[in-house]
């Protein structure tokens, strides 16, 4: 029909200009040309929409009542993923934050054993110490005063010896009273004790009761460990025998203190195996064992202080730092499905389950536990049942 017209047109054109003296017939012809164009248009529209009548699209998605139903052609089809539901028995994993800290029955505050002024420190902030080393020098008059004390009783035990040993000749002679040996006898054993008193106490300072007598005392390690707190510098004046100079930590096992609150607490038993994960190391888990779980709460946080020990001989766990303990609980099997088959429905939570090939009904379920990746359901769902795990979103109309 478009061809037709387009000739008549080009044929009518043809015969003006072959009689251009015939005015009626230009005027009639140009007459025609918009009738002949409106018919040539209408010809070409007619067409089209005949074209058009047999190709309508196929919809994506069909409803009908409560089932949607994916037509074969759909695209749809490649985009949603259908599984089937399983019982599983995943453990549930509980997190909690913690803090490293040094063991406190392998920690020791190292104590003044007289004021003085401290003269010299030979260790630093985080050095690493044996037993027995120099740690300060304190320059102490009490020293000079326990020498002393030391020395009146040795002069005072031997003193009393003499006259004991002069007393048994003169009792054996006769001649004096049986009292007055019963009196030095005891004067020699007053004089003996002092003397080992006076002796012990220079031994608790570390000092030679034989040696040279100096007002400088030499400071040693008690123990092997880190130097975890120093909180005294050269020349100061320690007037407190009480005050703590340093601390040593045994850093080879410390503990990882968690946080658990009080509606989980009954998850948590000594013993109970853990993983530990820290800020400065994402790709790492330590273990260890929960040691202790104290037997009260924080008043101000209701947290329980559960404590893990841990194995650090590489030194990379460090008192103060921030970490993630994981415990994992025992579950028993309940059907799982993956958090992407869950969908917001109004205030509900959703999957789509295939009720017949490619043919899907929205149900609600009841959560129960989720981890990283699943969710456990309580209901709603039953074994065998499939539900789209993926583009579910698709349908969430």
């Amino acid at each position: 029909m478009r061809n037709t017209a387009i000739k008549t047109i080009k044929t009518t054109i043809s015969l003006l200009r072959a009689h251009p003296r015939q005015t009626y017939l230009k005027v009639a012809t140009l007459a025609a040309l918009p009738v002949l164009a409106m018919c040539a248009i209408f010809a070409v529209s007619s067409a089209n929409a005949d074209n058009n009548k047999g190709s309508t699209p196929e919809p994506m998605l069909v409803r009908s009542g409560e089932k949607l139903i994916v037509p074969e052609k759909s695209p749809f089809r490649t985009r949603l993923k259908v599984a089937t539901v399983a019982m599983t028995d995943v453990p549930h994993i509980l997190n909690f934050p913690a803090v490293v800290e040094a063991n406190p029955s392998k920690t020791v505050n190292v104590l003044p054993p007289l004021t003085g002024r401290l003269l010299e420190l030979k260790v630093k902030l985080g050095d690493s110490v044996k037993q027995g080393q120099l740690l300060a020098v304190i320059s102490s008059g009490d020293l000079a005063q326990a020498y002393s004390d030391y020395d009146k009783a040795k002069d005072a035990l031997e003193l009393a010896r003499q006259a004991l040993t002069r007393g048994k000749g003169v009792n054996a002679a006769g001649a004096n009273a049986a009292k007055d040996l019963e009196q030095l006898q005891s004067n020699y054993s007053q004089a003996a004790a002092e003397e080992k008193r006076a002796g012990n106490r220079l031994n608790t300072l570390g000092v030679d009761k034989t040696g040279e007598k100096s007002r400088a005392l030499n400071i040693a390690a008690p123990v092997s460990g880190t130097i975890t707190a120093l909180n005294n510098a050269p020349g100061a004046y320690i007037n407190d025998a009480t005050a703590v100079i340093m601390t040593i930590s045994n850093l080879e096992t410390v503990w990882v203190t968690a946080s658990v609150p009080e509606s989980q607490l009954q998850s948590i038993s000594k013993g109970q195996a853990t993983d530990i994960r820290l800020a400065a190391y994402p790709n790492k888990v330590f273990k260890g064992k929960v040691d202790v779980v104290s037997s009260i709460l924080e008043p101000d946080t209701r947290r329980n202080k559960t404590r893990i020990e841990a194995n650090n001989k590489d030194g990379m766990l460090k008192p103060n730092m921030f970490a993630t303990v994981s415990v994992s609980i025992p579950q028993a099997k309940q059907i799982r499905v993956p958090t992407s088959a869950l969908l917001m429905n109004n205030d509900s939570i959703t999957v789509f389950v295939e009720v017949a090939p490619w043919t899907f009904v929205r149900k609600t379920v009841t959560l129960g536990n989720e981890e990283s990746d699943s969710a456990a359901i309580l209901s709603g769902l039953n074994q065998g049942d499939k539900i789209v795990v993926s583009g579910g979103v698709l349908l969430n109309d």
